[in-house]
């Protein structure tokens, strides 16, 4: 059955970002003042739930749309961000079989429009970046009303346990990637509808 519309994350899913926000962190922990982990750390931490990473780190929960805010901008700033291989056969496929993608994202939609390019981005269905760290079911409740989608037939792909937890909430498929932010072990435990290691299984599922 032909999905009524394929949601993407755009970090770590679509575009290889996780080397500039380590490259980050060291001046976000310095800007607004929280515990900078070692890489050992960090590593731990892919694993772990947000909130328990924010804990650890000493970041309160208001301090969360200032970082975003900043680390947005120097999204912006940067040089566009490398898409993982086959990232725009993948979306090229889906968008040639009549299959509507939108991209959720918490990065801005400038960033996520200069790395797909303007051709692939012109086909996008629904928009909607800038999501907060724990906001991305209202993102995707938006976009699926706009698009008239059924929740029944709507997947979102992530590479973060709170993609899974974000589409477990309104109610829709969530598909895993191992290839971005959490380690698979962390995201099978998670339990996504689906999880994948390698972009040719991912585009064989998606596009049938």
């Amino acid at each position: 059955m032909k999905p009524d519309l394929i949601i993407f994350d755009f970090d770590g899913t679509l575009a290889d970002s996780v080397g500039f926000f380590r490259e980050l962190l060291p001046e976000l922990s310095q800007k607004f003042r929280f515990r900078m982990p070692s890489f050992e750390e960090q590593e731990a931490m892919r694993g772990h739930p947000p909130r328990e990473v924010m804990q650890a780190l000493g970041i309160p929960g208001w301090k969360l749309p200032f970082i975003a805010v900043h680390a947005r901008k120097r999204a912006k700033a940067a040089e566009t961000f490398p898409l993982f291989e086959g990232t725009l056969d993948l979306l090229d496929t889906l968008m040639a079989k009549g299959i509507p993608v939108a991209v959720v994202s918490s990065n801005s939609e400038a960033v996520v429009r200069r790395a797909l390019g303007p051709e692939i981005s012109s086909r996008i269905s629904a928009w909607s970046c800038g999501a907060g760290m724990f906001g991305k079911a209202k993102h995707f409740r938006d976009v699926m009303k706009r698009l008239k989608a059924d929740p029944a037939r709507t997947l979102a792909v992530g590479d973060e346990i709170r993609d899974i937890d974000a589409a477990r909430e309104v109610g829709i498929r969530c598909v895993a990637v191992s290839w971005g932010f959490a380690p698979r072990e962390a995201l099978s435990a998670a339990q996504p509808d689906h999880a994948f290691d390698c972009g040719e299984d991912l585009k064989a599922f998606l596009a049938g």
